[in-house]
């Protein structure tokens, strides 16, 4: 792929010398639209625009005009030139034209998934452009763009929809490449404009004649024009090819026909000028047609067995005859319809043995893998031991930044090997793991039923059970992959490395399903060995195994020190930064604290472990990481900023492509508009967080149940609201209850208490019993139980007891909920006087929370024991009248009249990129605007300063 500097490049790039000096024809409809787009994002608006059509219809010419009216109107230009060659290239040929005119070279991701840093690098210089001037992004020939910018074009369109950024592809109507479908169906979706580029009318092509003849065209040569089909470049061609020769003659300022035959070397096709050339030039012109659009002069000096200078005569033979270039350091067909009219003119079994003969040359000077392997992939096959190491390595280095068409291109080189080959069962292992990787989750479960039955050695048999297994947990469904792991640990002569992989892995699968018993036995030594690694990052995942399974018994107090220790040894060994979760210490260490006194303290872990993900490029973690700080923000009282995390955690999430957006987060949501008392939104949450999971989620069901009571109890059903508490909280053991924050608790025995069947209340409280028994040393613990007691015996002192200790804690809604559960005793009494202090207290939290449906309640609750309240207000309306913003929403807006960029702000604020992009999106939907100039310019019209930002 191609790229060009914005600073010095012409109009146009490398590749449109068949359109320029020439007027744009018959296009004036897309003019005025590619003009609206302009002036859309000089507002301050982004705007996307997709050119279609096909070959030789005027694509690369329009976006050569838009250049040119882009530069002219002050944008600064970033344009990229596909390549046929690109198409399994790792990297991203967007972000290097980026960093090549900036002269920015942020250092890449050193994991194995760099689509995170890949989208943030880009956001991040697309942003910092767009703050000095508007940016034009132009994609040409898009169809076959690698892999990796294909990504990006799907993605930072709606990202980067507040910016000043204007993007226009072009691409090939005929396209069958899947990814190239998606990115049309994302920009779709996004709103962009479509421009399909259909055949000129004939008054077109006569103008287009008469500007490459000098003079009208005679009736004649008019004739000739139809036999191009209203193709654009066919004409220029046609008419070139007039020109160059003595078939026309000037007369009265006509051009008109000396013979009505057209030239031979035209012969009503681009491939018939190849009749006029010497052999030399020939020769040249086919080889370079099987290397590709550009083409090294070397490498087809040594295809065809020649030395370079013996070719000149036939590069300058081409040259003179417009079929190529040289405008740069290789030679380039002045168009693809000459590269194509060549390569399809060579007889199949000659094109298929070129293309192999180029792999193998290529391979020998040490070309890009991606290179080589689409002319292995051209050839259709065999392939020898080199080729497959070839293909492997681009297999390889596609993964990182775009594991589907790793995929893809992994699954084809398996089928260019024979069926007995081991390498195909390595290829297609490789292949569904990548897979797994993104939404394909269905296909990469597919591919492993489909690989499992073609009679596969026990190591091979054994990691491909493995890669399905992470898979599934990755999915969420734990018991899929508990069977995978049985089934691949009863193979036989296993190594006792890959023996233990399965069984740490099995191990965890026992934590997600909450059978702590049954991860203990499978541990069997596991954790001892372990701590005699040499492997940092083994050490860290058995320290926070053994953390997870002591938590869960309810030993908090001991769970954390080695929560503690893990986190602190992995900020010394960086290996253990790449456990996946919930293996990550330090997102471990902040669930653990949320269960503790020191909730305060999650927020200083989880801004700094989310950072340090965000600059790693540890993508795949980052929705655990944002689901993490909801689940603690609402902890915490927080209802905005959890919902915010939550929605960062699903937009991540939904920008990677990850096999599954965490319920949780869902669940966080429906929690939060419980609160609020938008129970529609709620619903709506909820329904999400159940899609494709059922009994399959047991490791988020307590919060989906938590969620499911909760919206049935604010909808009158309490036996439906009690009877979804039951299979998630029926158990006196606490490992399912500590799966929830301890604010929950209370909650869940008061919607159990609403039906005839107490046995859930009862079971929490005996969960309580035991966890109090074994660790009294957190103080929120013992306020929990204090609540509950309350709860159960309707003692009125119990509450207070609660009351006393959760105020020191951190906890307002779980304070609110004691005070409004003591005012309801107390109200039952003949003297309700005493309970009116407590019902306000728990109305003045409900607001300052945010709980709109509490705080409602609660007022309705005291004008029946005749106190007046006034309505309720929702507490984030801004007193500037900047709609109705959250206080983390106005900390934002200072900044942005600065005209710092979202990362900026994110650094500014010590948060997370994706925060921001959350809270600037709330700010523009609720003030009704769509850009970051329309915020600033509203605040500054409203007298927002620039100054209170921090």
């Amino acid at each position: 792929m191609s790229s060009t500097d914005p600073a010095d490049d012409q109009a146009g790039g490398r590749g449109n010398q068949a359109m320029t000096g020439l007027r744009l024809r018959g296009r004036d409809r897309e003019i005025v639209v590619v003009r609206e787009a302009l002036d859309a994002v000089r507002g301050g608006r982004s705007a996307c625009v997709v050119v279609e059509g096909t070959s030789g219809v005027g694509k690369s010419r329009l976006l050569a005009e838009l250049d040119g009216m882009a530069r002219r109107f002050g944008f600064d230009v970033v344009s990229v030139r596909a390549d046929e060659l690109d198409q399994y290239a790792a990297g991203a040929a967007l972000q290097s034209a980026l960093q090549s005119s900036d002269g920015s070279n942020r250092a890449g991701a050193a994991t194995d998934d760099q689509r995170l840093w890949l989208l943030d690098s880009i956001t991040d210089a697309l942003e910092d452009r767009a703050q000095r001037a508007p940016v034009a992004v132009l994609v040409d020939d898009a169809q076959w763009a690698d892999p990796a910018t294909l990504f990006v074009l799907r993605t930072l369109p709606g990202r980067l929809a507040a910016s000043r950024v204007l993007w226009v592809l072009a691409v090939r109507s005929d396209t069958e490449r899947p990814t190239v479908a998606r990115v049309r169906e994302d920009l779709e979706r996004l709103g962009a404009r479509w421009l399909t580029l259909g055949p000129l009318p004939q008054q077109e092509l006569h103008y287009i004649a008469a500007d490459v003849l000098g003079s009208s065209p005679s009736p004649g040569l008019a004739r000739l024009l139809r036999g191009v089909a209203g193709n654009p470049f066919l004409a220029i061609e046609l008419m070139r090819a007039f020109a160059e020769t003595d078939a026309v003659k000037m007369e009265a300022g006509e051009a008109s026909l000396l013979h009505d035959s057209i030239p031979s070397r035209f012969r009503r096709s681009i491939a018939g000028r190849l009749d006029r050339l010497p052999e030399d030039a020939v020769r040249l012109l086919q080889i370079g047609s099987v290397l590709g659009r550009e083409f090294d002069l070397g490498t087809a000096a040594r295809m065809l067995g020649r030395h370079v200078g013996s070719l000149l005569s036939g590069v300058e033979a081409a040259l003179n005859a417009g079929l190529l270039s040289a405008d740069g350091p290789r030679l380039v067909f002045r168009h693809d319809l000459i590269r194509q009219a060549v390569h399809e003119n060579l007889p199949l079994a000659v094109r298929t043995a070129l293309h192999r003969e180029a792999a193998d040359s290529l391979r020998v000077i040490g070309a890009r893998s991606a290179e080589v392997a689409w002319h292995v992939v051209m050839s259709g096959g065999p392939v020898d031991d080199d080729a497959v190491t070839t293909l492997s390595t681009a297999v390889r280095e596609l993964s990182s930044s775009a594991p589907d068409a790793a995929a893809d291109l992994a699954q084809r080189v398996a089928g260019l090997l024979p069926p007995q080959d081991r390498r195909r069962i390595s290829l297609l292992t490789d292949a569904a793991e990548y897979l797994g990787r993104t939404r394909r989750v269905h296909e990469a479960l597919d591919l492993v039923d489909a690989t499992l039955p073609e009679g596969l050695e026990s190591l091979q048999e054994a990691y491909l059970r493995l890669v399905a297994a992470e898979i599934h947990q990755a999915a969420g469904d734990d018991a899929a992959a508990m069977t995978h792991l049985q089934q691949a640990l009863d193979l036989p002569a296993l190594p006792p490395d890959v023996r233990v992989r399965l069984l740490k892995t099995k191990a965890t699968g026992h934590v997600y399903l909450g059978d702590i018993t049954a991860a203990e036995q499978t541990d069997t030594g596991l954790v001892e060995a372990a701590y005699q690694s040499h492997d940092p990052a083994v050490v860290v995942s058995a320290m926070v195994f053994q953390s997870q399974t002591i938590f869960y018994r309810g030993h908090l107090a001991r769970a954390l020190e080695l929560a503690e220790e893990a986190t602190r040894r992995a900020g010394t060994q960086s290996a253990a930064l790449y456990l996946r979760p919930p293996r990550i210490p330090a997102l471990w260490l902040a669930t653990v604290l949320t269960s503790t006194d020191r909730l305060a303290d999650t927020e200083r872990i989880l801004r700094e472990g989310q950072r340090e993900a965000e600059a790693l490029g540890l993508g795949w973690s980052l929705p655990h990481w944002h689901a993490a700080r909801a689940c603690a923000l609402l902890e915490q009282g927080a209802l905005d900023d959890a919902a915010v995390e939550a929605e960062a955690s699903l937009m991540v999430a939904d920008e990677l492509e990850i096999t599954l957006p965490n319920p949780q987060a869902r669940s966080v949501l429906a929690l939060v508009e419980i609160r609020r008392g938008d129970l529609a939104k709620a619903a709506d949450h909820l329904r999400a967080a159940e899609t494709g999971s059922g009994t399959k989620m047991q490791r988020y069901g307590p919060w989906v149940s938590l969620a499911r009571a909760g919206l049935a109890d604010a909808e009158g059903e309490d036996g439906e609201a009690a009877a979804a508490l039951t299979g998630s909280f029926a158990s006196c053991e606490p490992t399912r209850l500590l799966a929830v924050p301890p604010s929950h608790w209370p909650g869940i025995v008061r919607i159990a208490l609403g039906d005839e069947d107490p046995s859930v209340a009862q079971a929490v409280s005996g969960a309580l019993r035991s966890l109090t028994a074994q660790d009294e040393s957190q103080q929120i613990i013992g306020a929990v139980r204090a609540h509950v007691n309350g709860l159960l015996d309707r003692d009125p002192r119990a509450l207070v007891s609660a009351i006393t200790g959760y105020r020191n804690t951190g906890r307002p809604l779980a304070l609110a909920a004691a005070c409004e559960d003591l005012g309801e005793l107390m109200a039952a009494s003949a003297d309700t006087t005493p309970a009116i202090p407590y019902f306000e207290e728990a109305g003045q939290l409900a607001s300052a929370s945010g709980a709109g449906r509490d705080q409602e309640r609660i007022r309705r609750r005291l004008r029946q024991l005749g106190v007046r309240t006034t309505p309720v207000r929702n507490h984030t309306a801004s007193p500037q009248g900047l709609g109705n913003l959250t206080e983390s929403e106005q900390k934002l807006i200072p900044l942005v009249v600065q005209g710092l960029t979202n990362r900026a702000i994110a650094d500014r604020l010590y948060v997370s990129v994706h925060t921001v992009n959350t809270h600037m999106k709330h700010i523009f939907t609720k003030l009704g605007i769509n850009s970051r100039v329309e915020l600033t310019r509203l605040a500054i019209e409203r007298g927002t300063s620039a100054d209170g930002a921090d």
